[in-house]
Parts: structure tokens; sequence; C-alpha cells
């Protein structure tokens, strides 16, 4: 099993969950961040001042999928978050040694 951790445009999640759904992934976490990487954050006027926001708004995207399936998770995630801009975002996969299902116990791929 892997992880995938996506971290996208907020504007892009409904898009992504539902690309996702339509391949029959059904369980995912969402997390509210923020952070920069090469867009750098940006300025912003606010009554007169100028400021710069250093931490952009994103979206965190986490779920763990069977080893058959990561290529496909990924495809999907990348063709429904990309703009083609800079600040499109990440994808990190790491393994995941067991899942367990507090409900019912199950483990393993069972589990998802």
């Amino acid at each position: 099993m892997k992880k995938i951790e996506a971290i996208i445009r907020p504007h892009k999640l409904d898009e992504v969950r539902e690309t996702l759904l339509e391949l029959g992934f059904r369980g995912m976490t969402v997390h509210e961040v923020r952070g920069f990487g090469r867009q750098k954050g940006h300025s912003e006027v606010y009554r007169g001042s100028e400021y710069k926001v250093d931490f952009l708004p994103k979206v965190k995207i986490e779920l763990v999928v069977p080893d058959k399936a990561l290529n496909d998770a990924v495809a999907a995630i990348v063709k429904s978050a990309k703009t083609g801009q800079v600040g499109d975002g990440k994808i990190f996969v790491t393994p995941v040694e067991e899942a367990i299902r507090v409900r019912t116990e199950e483990s393993g791929e069972g589990a998802l």
C-alpha cells in the first residue's frame, strides 16, 4: 500500500475529489494548509499599506491506495489539479506498512 499526499490549489479540490471518486477511490482526508515553494508568496495592499503574504493557502489531500492503483490515483490528481502555472502543488508518495479499520479490525488492503 502507498500513502499519497497531494498539496494543491484550494479551488481545485472539488475537481480532484470528483475525479478520484469516479475512479473508485472512496476515502481521503483533506486539510487546509499554508505554505510556499517557488511561488514565494505575494504582496497585498490593505488600508493603503503594502505587506507580504509569505504563506499561501493550499489544500492537502491524503489517501492510501493499493500498490496496483498508485499510478491511476497519481495521474488523476495531476490531471485534475494542473493549471500549468507555478504553485500547482506537489505529490508525495510513501509506503504504508499496515492499515487497520477500527470498526471491524480488518487489516491490510481490506481496511481501505
